[in-house]
């Protein structure tokens, strides 16, 4: 998508590659939460496990643990969702982008056409 971006009119071109800029930005951002939330929820519960260990009321541990597996469950499916949401935001964008591109060069042909016809 970003070699077909740049092979196409300035104009048209520099909005393209501006887009194209922010969802990769946003897609590394959200890469990079998602890997901060799952290494930070796995060093949590390594630290929670080794405190949790000396614990003698076993029912309160498995209910805790319980919690915090559902919260770290509950933020893992919200960052795949966005990273979800990225990714169908980017295709759409592609393909208006390869839309783009079929209109011009339906444009083109026709100029081309027009041209050879008046000579």
């Amino acid at each position: 998508m970003d070699l077909e971006a740049r092979s196409l009119q300035p104009n048209v071109k520099a909005v393209l590659l501006a887009k194209l800029r922010e969802y990769k930005s946003d897609l590394n951002n959200l890469k990079s939460e998602h890997k901060r939330l799952a290494s930070a929820n796995s060093n949590q519960a390594a630290r929670d496990d080794l405190l949790e260990s000396g614990m003698v009321d076993a029912m309160s541990v498995s209910a805790n643990q319980r919690g915090r597996l559902m919260m770290s469950t509950e933020r893992l499916n919200e960052s795949s969702d966005r990273i979800k949401e990225s990714r169908r935001t980017m295709l759409e964008t592609e393909e208006l982008g390869v839309s783009i591109l079929q209109d011009l060069h339906q444009q083109r042909q026709s100029l081309l056409h027009a041209n050879d016809t008046n000579k």
